[in-house]
């Protein structure tokens, strides 16, 4: 989770004379050396050397260790584990496994879905205590374990070696989610997604035969375990194991750990800027989206020259009296504020609207990842969110769609809306069976999403999530179906709503919808690792059982 974080989202101030509501959020050190290599890594451990930090019902720490960052989920496991050593994982998967219960792993929290909470786990395995961030000598790669958040990554990364990952900027989530469901931000139209820096991954995984065990896997193409690297380069989190440690680094890197994963910029400029909803003509809305989708459409081959430009519209319903824009471009590209003042004066061509500028500065990049309020804002607690894949223009029929929904009279909350990121360039220099992330011709990545505080608002809220999204993909059965204007859907924006039949009705199974033509090699591998189906949940890869 935490690309372009669902709860990510409220910041104090006017817009024009309305409540402007912020958007959601895209998301030091020296050398260590890791375990021994090769087959003693795959080999399992006994118990651990200490034991982790157990929390049972009726402590007083409990009822702060059974829910996420979405208050709308809360668990009752019968114990919550909080783990800092792989050999801890293994010896609490292993006793779970012998007495027969359901586990769950958590490291950020931030999950859109119950997959951490849902009735039957009995166990979950909190990886809080494993958030080292090193470089490993060894495997001559950046060594990130689960429970790091991605804000302490990019720190520890770009103070100590000068790179970072292209991942989102909430700096509050887990890496352990985050990366295997792919994970992307503002500098993945120039660097790819995350996953496409993935070397390697220690899990934890389960036997035919009950036994649990380490195990390592790379992306060598000699290495026997290659298939579960592969299956964790996209797939989402929860379903073959516990991931105990990432290994990061670039294909075709140099030697020095300075030279293995992307350089971010040294500065960049940023904006923030918004249009009042007020005297906004259904017209002017519809050239607004489609000035943005058609620039996108327009710049988003790998070999665009404006891969270094990021930016996100986020359209919010009209109770909130205005909506927003924020964008990211590199200080260092020749004639940047020209190139900026180019993006925005497209977006807003032909719409004979004027908008308000929040912040236009040039900020140091650790800053703006990991500080600034365009993209680093404050929570609500409780949420639903859907996603969509747009690979071309918005068409007259999803404009007319979204407009009738964000200015329905008959409902206002302020904190609902559709955030449109730019996606593309270099995430779609690679062949979608390349990793498991198969959505690799798309031009923006939608989030639907509506947040609330008070439970009660929850039907409401949910039910507006579920028309909006059904009556902008009507064209394709009220599902993003992929192939066409649209792609699919993004796991890491879980939506268990499209695994009901009552709820999706388009013929197009989630499955092909988060995974496309992928899907069958992952039941594959699924069936090797996990052969008893004991990672699941409602989005779960499904393997066979024994």
């Amino acid at each position: 989770m935490g690309d372009f974080s669902r709860r990510n989202f409220v910041r104090d101030a006017a817009v024009l004379g309305g409540a402007a509501v912020a958007l959601p959020a895209i998301g030091p050190g020296g050398s260590t050396a890791t375990a021994a290599a090769g087959a003693a890594e795959t080999a399992a451990t006994g118990v651990a050397a200490d034991a982790p930090v157990t929390v049972r019902k009726g402590e007083s720490r409990y009822p702060s260790l059974v829910s996420g960052a979405n208050l709308r989920f809360t668990g009752s496991p019968d114990r919550i584990h909080v783990v800092s050593t792989a050999d801890q994982v293994v010896q609490v998967v292993q006793e779970a496994v012998d007495a027969g219960q359901r586990i769950a792993v958590r490291s950020g929290g931030h999950c859109d879905e119950n997959f951490t909470t849902s009735d039957g786990i009995r166990v979950v395995i909190d990886m809080a205590g494993m958030d080292a961030v090193t470089y490993d000598d060894g495997r001559g790669a950046f060594a990130v374990e689960p429970g790091a958040r991605l804000g302490q990554v990019y720190r520890v990364l770009y103070k100590g070696w000068g790179v970072t990952i292209p991942g989102g900027v909430c700096p509050t989530v887990g890496a352990g989610g985050h990366i295997v469901g792919g994970g992307y931000g503002a500098l993945s139209r120039r660097f790819g997604l995350t996953v496409d820096h993935l070397y390697g991954v220690e899990v934890v995984v389960v036997d035919a035969a009950g036994r649990a065990k380490k195990v390592v896997a790379t992306r060598e193409p000699d290495d026997p375990n290659r298939e579960l690297w592969w299956a964790h380069t996209g797939a989402g989190g929860g379903n073959f194991g516990v991931i105990t440690r990432y290994w990061l680094k670039s294909p075709g890197a140099g030697p020095a750990p300075g030279d293995q994963l992307p350089k971010p910029p040294s500065e960049v400029l940023v904006t923030d800027i918004s249009w009042s909803w007020e005297g906004m003509t259904e017209a002017a809305f519809s050239r607004l989206l489609r000035n943005f989708s058609q620039w996108y459409e327009q710049n988003s081959d790998p070999g665009s020259a404006h891969t270094k430009l990021f930016s996100r519209l986020t359209p919010q319903h009209r109770s909130a009296g205005g909506f927003r824009l924020t964008a990211q471009l590199d200080a260092s590209v020749p004639d940047a504020e020209k190139v900026l003042d180019a993006h925005l004066d497209a977006v807003n061509a032909g719409t004979g609207l004027t908008y308000s500028v929040s912040d236009r500065s040039k900020v140091p990049w650790l800053y703006a990842v990991t500080d600034w309020f365009g993209l680093v804002e404050a929570s609500m607690p409780r949420w639903k969110a859907k996603s969509a894949y747009q690979r071309k223009a918005f068409t007259d029929a999803q404009l007319k769609a979204l407009y009738r929904h964000l200015t329905r009279d008959d409902y206002a909350n302020p904190y609902a809306l559709v955030a449109m990121v730019g996606f593309g360039g270099q995430i779609n220099a690679v062949d979608p069976a390349a990793t498991a992330v198969a959505q690799r011709d798309s031009v923006l990545k939608l989030l639907y999403v509506s947040h609330w505080t008070d439970p009660a608002d929850e039907p409401k809220d949910i039910s507006w999530v579920r028309g909006i999204y059904r009556d902008v993909h009507a064209e394709t059965g009220g599902v993003p179906r992929p192939g066409g204007v649209t792609d699919g859907c993004y796991i890491n924006y879980p939506d268990s709503d499209l695994a009901d039949p009552a709820l999706n009705d388009s013929g197009v199974p989630w499955q092909q919808l988060y995974f496309k033509d992928n899907y069958g090699r992952l039941q594959q591998t699924k069936a090797e690792w996990d052969p008893r189906n004991l990672f699941t949940h409602a989005l779960a890869i499904q393997g066979s059982t024994l």
